[in-house]
């Protein structure tokens, strides 16, 4: 007992014991955002880093009972702090002005200062859809300038061919215009050459709806890169199999299209799989190009069941994206879904901050939508254009191969980012103008902090824009005249400088009779949107009239457009039901 004594004094008085502490807080932007994964170095540990926690939280112990830290995290300002062990920390990082920008409401086009007025709209039980406000005419002496961002979403023609062959009305918000002229090939034959730079072709022609307008064409093609120089491709198939997915146009209709894109994978791309449905699991670890059953028979083992924890999936397929990173190479997540987030985050609002903070990791997002009744085209939007990436929507297995394999390069692999277009008329030859399509969302043309955020274009694709102008006098007394200046701005894909084009055009216009049969065509598919739309803007122009246009337009070779003609005859029987006879006398 003696020497226990003895030892313990021992202790007590030649090695004293140190003081612990615990440095603890949480990590937050100025927003109040918990921010993740911010490197916290300690000065007394040297370069040890520390990570914060999903909700921006973190605990280290100290054998000091004050110290010094740096905090960095990407997008945001490196802080150096001094800190006392025994006070909770709440620190805030600022964000960059780069990433502050982005947190800002989005806008997919821009007149300064103008708030164009609101138009109605309705929905179908179940599904959701952003409230846009249609563009109006704009006054060029108050405002010459508008501003569109080019993208290669496609998701709304898809979407309305669904509602019409089910013999359903259109929601007026699920038209977007520009995402209907998108799903056409407007490309020459000397567009599929191989190019660095946007192309842009115009045309001025005589306006099928109003005698008095012009519709103005900007038909713009980006850069075609060599298929066999295209980099490795890191893919991460993020699938929903909850229960909403059990239908036959769902689950098992993804798992048809993945197996046609993983049959086009080279030896060196990049394929996971990630999935949740009750959970999140990883059917699919990073798997090699040559491994193509092992990737199908992954697919195949889908089923569907449980709630769709859609937060914890989103970050589990974007880490596995970041192990896999090719620094020159082609990263992206492609989530399938209904969009029906029921755990953890589900407002869009929240979707769209989680995404926003992945965006500056350099992994695209595609969306691919799917389903109906449930199908919530409003969050896959908002996901896909904060993720810097594109927006699809596939109704049938045809579909699927369009986007998946035909169009997997304009689609998937992108040759510019923040790309957009702005047009100045000139006020001496234009006197209104209205951009047709590129609609903004209500709460975005509500925040006055909103800014013209610049799409994703992927190799070869090519936009067709539309505007519709009244003129300030005849065309003879304007002919040759300085028209509109054309500005493309746009950052290749991990590079930061931004490239600018910029192009002139002077006043001559053409009938639309007379002008290119793509020119026509483009007409056709905008008027229909506008029909659908109900618009004030072709008030006295029916389906019958944009199946007139549309049937003097169209390549009887094309199966696209043909499959238009048909689309519009559904239409008329959807919306005019009761007027068989002058239907079938308008149309044969």
């Amino acid at each position: 007992m003696k020497w226990i004594i003895q030892l313990f004094l021992f202790v007590t008085i030649v090695l004293p014991v140190q003081s612990q502490f615990y440095l603890c807080g949480e990590i937050k932007d100025q927003r109040g955002k918990p921010l993740e994964g911010v490197k916290i170095t300690l000065q007394s540990k040297g370069t040890l880093p520390f990570l914060s926690g999903r909700k921006g939280d973190f605990g280290i112990p100290l054998a000091l009972n004050a110290d010094s830290i740096t905090l960095q995290l990407n997008g945001y300002a490196n802080k150096v702090l001094k800190v006392d062990p025994r006070i909770y920390q709440v620190i805030i990082l600022e964000m960059l002005p780069t990433t502050a920008q982005r947190y800002t409401q989005n806008l997919a086009s821009v007149i300064t200062n103008l708030k164009p007025k609101e138009t109605a709209h309705f929905s179908v039980l179940g599904e959701t859809y952003s409230t846009v406000v249609e563009n109006g005419f704009i006054d060029v002496k108050k405002y010459p300038e508008t501003g569109f961002s080019l993208n290669v979403d496609k998701a709304a023609y898809s979407n309305i061919r669904r509602f019409l062959s089910n013999e359903m009305f259109v929601p007026v918000d699920a038209v977007r215009t520009e995402e209907m002229l998108n799903y056409f090939n407007f490309k020459k034959e000397d567009d599929d050459l191989l190019s660095t730079s946007f192309n842009c072709r115009t045309e001025l022609s005589s306006c099928p709806w109003n005698n008095t307008h012009k519709l103005f064409f900007v038909n713009i093609v980006a850069p075609k890169i060599n298929l066999d120089s295209i980099p490795p491709s890191n893919l991460v198939f993020l699938i929903d199999v909850s229960g909403s997915m059990d239908y036959p146009n769902r689950l098992p209709l993804l798992q048809s299209a993945f197996k046609l894109l993983v049959s086009n994978l080279r030896e060196k791309d990049t394929l996971s799989i990630v999935t949740y449905g009750g959970n999140v699991a990883i059917p699919l670890q990073p798997t090699g190009g040559a491994e193509k059953k092992k990737m199908k028979d992954a697919i195949d083992s889908l089923t569907a069941n449980g709630d769709t924890p859609g937060e914890n999936a989103i970050r589990v397929a974007y880490d596995l994206a970041k192990k896999t990173f090719s620094p020159k190479g082609n990263n992206r997540v492609i989530l399938a879904t209904d969009g029906d987030f029921n755990v953890g985050l589900s407002s869009e609002k929240e979707l769209d901050d989680l995404i926003t903070r992945y965006r500056q990791t350099g992994i695209y997002l595609t969306c691919l939508g799917v389903g109906m009744g449930n199908y919530k085209d409003s969050k896959l939007e908002t996901l896909a254009k904060k993720g810097n990436g594109n927006f699809a929507y596939i109704d049938q297995i045809q579909e699927a191969e369009k986007v998946l394999v035909k169009e997997f390069t304009s689609t998937l692999y992108a040759v510019a980012n923040d790309a957009s277009v702005h047009i100045k008329f000139n006020k001496n030859t234009v006197e209104q103008f209205r951009l047709i399509g590129f609609d903004n969302k209500k709460d975005a043309i509500a925040d006055t902090s909103s800014v013209l955020e610049g799409g994703e274009v992927g190799s070869g694709h090519a936009t067709m824009a539309i505007l519709e102008i009244i003129p300030q006098k005849s065309d003879s007394l304007l002919s040759g005249q300085p028209f509109a200046n054309i500005n493309i701005s746009y950052k290749k894909p991990m590079e930061l400088p931004i490239w600018q084009q910029n192009f002139s055009i002077n006043y001559n216009p053409v009938s639309i009779d007379s002008v290119d049969s793509v020119y026509r065509f483009a007409a056709s598919i905008a008027a229909f949107a506008s029909v659908l739309k109900k618009s004030s803007y072709t008030k006295e122009f029916g389906f019958e009239d944009t199946y007139s246009l549309a049937e003097s337009a169209i390549d009887q070779t094309n199966i696209l457009q043909n499959e238009f003609l048909g689309l519009i005859q559904k239409a008329l029987k959807v919306y005019q039901p009761s007027n068989k006879k002058q239907r079938k006398k308008a149309i044969n």
